[in-house]
């Protein structure tokens, strides 16, 4: 079941409805970023009704207590959160004396539209005869930067007093706190009639973790005059006033936040904020937003994929991967090696912590492709220095090498579910193909040699301790794990887990002949043991089926589809049913042994492909939203266009249609480059194996046609494929040998063939 509340444009999310029922799923969608700081699209002024409040900051967060109802040894001693930060877009809006709120007033001529172009989100309503257009952006030129501008006009003939109270909050909670307790403590405050700041900081905790400092710092312009200002517990308002007739009267309000985690001390980041205030002081908002929308324009220019046709779901599918490629770009670009992409980046609370296995294994090649290779390097440097911290989470085990974290802020695991915490080692496999996933895309080889050798080294060293020799068998097996598919707890020889735990062994020493590191102490033993491992690995598989079976046991399920299933009464499992009927049904959460076939595509023949999917494909139910795009990305290689194009349809528009109902929760954010990897994997067939860039694209149904760019080791080429021709164009950099349908192609600045003779 799908549910829409926007409208469908191609560069813009648009309603002309105020939709109270739906308001936190409106929220979500409307949010905006910068990669620093963002916030929900919720409202600035009184909003009554039901509403989630939700500001965050870049790498800011607290370690809430791990509790649980059965203590395991090993378990974490906290458990992350992305908190909710100081609300600094709030404010109090008075009409002749009446308090504006959406949720109470009657509202007329009400438009909410966020500009995915421009990064700038938009509203206008009526109320008590008082029209107001709001402007809202974060700043790509200045990060610290939050930008607000109100215009007001009389609608009704009639002369009005309008007030507002403009708020720096500090009293916020988080939606996601179990213990309904408060992480923030005010440190300072100041106010005068046309500036206010507010300096917080993180509670005390008992784990050792840093308390951060946030300060913001408001100032403003327009026609409205200051006449009071207050200083709280918790806040600093100051309020101005004007009247407003039929010429239309603005007022702006802007904040700059900086926080301790770029500023040594208090006064140096009030400091900063001061000198920050007063150079966008200088500036008009208009010159503030003409800035800012240059940085949008400049990443679309290289990001954009252009869908053409006429139907609506071209039209579908252009949002869809617009919306998606915004979103990534408002959580995370690559300027901080300090930071990650977090599974609901700026958009809500769920799942608490900052970085999944979704980073290395789902977005890592939509950031080689559309952004310079430093961005991806600085995600590998990200785990390069919490490996301590991943050897920490090893030793909790019992366990050799480095353990990477399933969910993490600083390296050290801080997720409180047994399945995932103890058994979801598939991710560390996920940070070693990242490091293979970047040297392969782009010929650099000395992050490999140098940082990339010593985190491959700790995880191999993990994986020869965590398997055991089965002396009945005679073959190494990994028991006690969950493998990508999240409904299945606790089994044995995942095949997914066991291949990807080989493939790393088997790597790591290729890289460790190609580049010898003797400081690392691998010795021959050692290597000795990886080999006898790698080739003595069992990987379960079905002679009858001739299928990888996705683990011990699997096959004597009760194997039935999805199809099987009532849509109304059992779908989404995951809210309708109980945990315990979910894993001991046959569904399948999301791609498991697929995943291994899609990470490996160069060492299965399509046949082996065309069977696996087929056999597992019927029992997914893809309520995880990274199951879409795997699955549209080998049934395009599969040539099974109409499931090819759902999975696309389902991955591009997953939360703008709702379709786990769980978006008013915040964005998936971490599955977003899903829409990406299938147009560009899948329907281009963009393929990187050994060194060799190849296509061989295809045109949905749906579509005339499409266009996209990828960087690709210092050049850059443009794709573009209609019902009649591929096209490759060399932009920038020197010519480049490819394979397109593979026939080989000295691309030096033009290439066209027709479609369908190169199909032939």
């Amino acid at each position: 079941m799908t549910f829409r509340t926007m409208e469908v444009h191609p560069w813009s999310l648009a309603t002309n409805t105020l939709d109270k029922e739906h308001k936190r799923l409106v929220e979500s969608l409307t949010s905006l970023g910068n990669g620093y700081m963002g916030m929900r699209g919720n409202f600035e002024e009184t909003y009554s009704g039901d509403t989630h409040l939700g500001t965050y900051l870049a790498g800011v967060w607290f370690p809430d207590k791990t509790r649980v109802g059965w203590w395991k040894n090993g378990y974490p001693r906290y458990f992350g959160k992305a908190i909710n930060n100081l609300n600094f877009a709030r404010v109090e809006i008075l009409v002749d004396g009446q308090v504006v709120d959406l949720a109470q007033n009657e509202v007329s001529d009400f438009n909410l539209t966020l500009d995915m172009k421009h990064g700038v989100l938009a509203r206008r309503f009526t109320v008590h005869g008082v029209k107001f257009e709001v402007t809202r952006f974060l700043s790509l030129d200045v990060k610290e930067l939050a930008a607000f501008k109100w215009e007001v006009v009389a609608v009704d003939g009639k002369e009005h007093r309008v007030e507002f109270k403009s708020y720096l909050d500090g009293d916020v909670h988080n939606e996601d706190s179990n213990y309904e307790e408060k992480f923030w403590q005010t440190l300072d405050s100041y106010a005068d009639n046309n500036l206010a700041t507010l300096s917080i900081q993180t509670v005390p905790n008992p784990f050792g973790v840093e308390q951060f400092i946030v300060h913001a710092e408001q100032t403003f312009a327009g026609d409205f005059a200051p006449v009071k200002h207050q200083r709280a517990a918790d806040y600093v308002v100051n309020e101005f006033v004007t009247s407003v007739g039929a010429q239309a009267k603005v007022f702006e309000k802007r904040v700059v936040v900086t926080t301790s985690r770029d500023y040594l001390s208090l006064e140096a980041l009030q400091a900063g904020a001061d000198k920050l205030s007063q150079l966008v002081q200088k500036e008009s908002f208009e010159n503030l937003l003409v800035a800012h929308s240059k940085k949008w324009e400049g990443r679309w220019q290289i990001a954009d994929v252009q869908i053409n046709g006429q139907g609506d779901k071209a039209l579908e599918s252009q949002q869809g991967i617009r919306f998606n490629l915004f979103q990534l770009f408002s959580t995370y670009y690559g300027e901080d090696s300090r930071l990650n992409i977090g599974p609901k980046g700026f958009t809500g609370e769920k799942y608490g912590g900052a970085t999944y296995w979704d980073t290395e294994a789902y977005m890592v090649p939509l950031y080689l492709a559309l952004a310079e290779p430093e961005v991806t390097k600085n995600l590998l440097k990200y785990r390069h220095q919490q490996l301590p911290g991943a050897k920490h989470n090893a030793r909790e085990q019992g366990l050799a090498g480095a353990l990477y974290p399933m969910v993490t802020f600083n390296g050290i695991e801080c997720h409180n579910e047994w399945e995932i915490t103890f058994e979801e080692i598939h991710r560390n496999g996920a940070i070693a193909y990242a490091i293979y996933n970047y040297t392969n895309y782009t010929g650099d080889t000395s992050y490999l040699a140098s940082k990339g050798l010593e985190v491959l080294v700790e995880i191999s060293r993990f994986w020869a301790s965590r398997v055991h020799f089965s002396a009945r068998h005679g073959q190494y097996m990994i028991h006690g794990v969950t493998g990508p598919n999240e409904y299945e707890n606790n089994i044995n020889n995942n095949w997914y887990t066991n291949r990807i735990a080989t493939w790393v062994l088997k790597y790591t020493a290729q890289a460790l002949a190609q580049f010898p590191r003797p400081d690392l102490g691998v010795s021959e033993e050692e290597l000795a043991k990886w080999h006898e491992i790698v080739e003595n690995m069992y990987f379960p598989y079905d002679a009858e089926l001739d299928v990888f079976v996705q683990h011990d046991g699997f096959l004597d399920k009760d194997l039935r589809p999805v199809s099987s299933l009532d849509p109304v009464q059992d779908l989404p499992l995951n809210q309708k049913w109980s945990w315990d009927k979910i894993l001991r049904s046959p569904f399948i959460k999301q791609a498991d042994v697929l995943q291994g076939i899609y990470f490996f595509g160069d060492q299965f023949d399509l046949e082996t492909k065309r069977k696996n999917y087929d056999f597992y494909e019927p029992m997914t139910v893809h309520e995880s939203s990274l199951s879409s795009c795997i699955h549209s990305v080998l049934a395009a290689e599969l040539g099974k266009e109409e499931k090819a194009v759902e999975m696309y349809l389902r991955t591009s528009r997953l939360d703008l249609d709702n379709y786990n109902n769980d978006t008013e929760d915040g964005l998936h954010i971490t599955s977003m480059s899903g829409s990406w990897l299938a147009i560009v994997q899948g329907f281009a067939q963009m393929k990187t194996w050994n060194n060799k860039l190849s296509f061989a694209p295809l045109v949905p149904s749906i579509w005339d046609g499409y266009a996209f760019h990828i960087n690709y080791r210092g050049r850059l080429v443009k794709v573009s494929v209609d019902k009649e021709f591929v096209t490759l164009a060399l932009l920038a950099g020197e010519p480049l040998t490819l394979e397109l349908y593979g026939k080989e192609v000295n691309l030096k600045d033009t290439y066209q063939v027709n479609l369908g003779v190169a199909n032939v």
